[in-house]
């Protein structure tokens, strides 16, 4: 068939109607020359994911994360707020509030000052309340204080009672006390720790059977 009766499309630049389109084109970047691919060195798009993917994961599993840094003084500071929360809870643990904790015969109500108190002034009044119907006696600091029982006191009539510089015993009450005066055998406490210890027995029995009971406390 004569060649001018082949049908030829407009836009083909040649292409016959009808024919097998053209390929695809590879993508990829240009090679050198001699390259497996052709004188291009076109490489194919897939072949271009894998190796791209791959150089990517080898940067995130391969690399070393970097190591921080021991700061030494916020590690030293955290050993002091440790140190210091467990000397708080160990102070709240051995406290004591009022007579908790404290092992006080029962014939003795209240005393001061208290067990192992630690603010006592240097005319710091020491009294000791026992139950009714008990006596008493004190030593402080191991001196035997003499005794001057209310009751016994000469007193004309609307005289105003001038205690002796003794330890005083209330037998209505059953309260022994003590407070440093000039005169007194204990002027003033000096700073520091003393001991007081108390010598008590029911008075229907006698001093016979006393017993006693000892406690300290701490002059500023």
């Amino acid at each position: 068939m004569p060649d001018h009766d082949r049908d030829v499309d407009p836009e083909g630049a040649g292409t016959p109607r009808g024919g097998t389109a053209p390929t695809s084109p590879r993508v990829g970047r240009p090679g050198p020359a001699g390259s497996a691919d052709g004188a291009t060195g076109d490489v194919p798009a897939t072949t271009v994911a894998t190796v791209d993917r791959s150089s990517t994961d080898a940067g995130v599993d391969g690399g070393r994360r970097p190591r921080r840094r021991l700061d030494r003084g916020l590690l030293l500071a955290s050993l002091v707020i440790a140190g210091g929360l467990v000397l708080i809870a160990w102070g709240l643990l051995g406290s004591v509030t009022g007579d908790e904790g404290i092992d006080r015969p029962d014939a003795i109500e209240t005393l001061s000052p208290v067990e192992n108190a630690v603010q006592a002034l240097q005319q710091e009044r020491i009294v000791v309340d026992l139950d009714f119907g008990y006596e008493a006696e004190l030593e402080i600091d191991g001196q035997r204080l003499p005794v001057t029982r209310l009751g016994e006191l000469e007193l004309e009539p609307g005289e105003q009672a001038d205690l002796p510089p003794t330890a005083v015993f209330d037998p209505g009450n059953s309260v022994i006390s003590f407070q440093p005066t000039e005169g007194a055998p204990i002027e003033s406490f000096a700073e520091g720790r003393h001991e007081v210890r108390v010598i008590f027995w029911r008075a229907a029995e006698g001093p016979d059977s006393a017993r006693s009971y000892t406690w300290s406390f701490d002059v500023i």
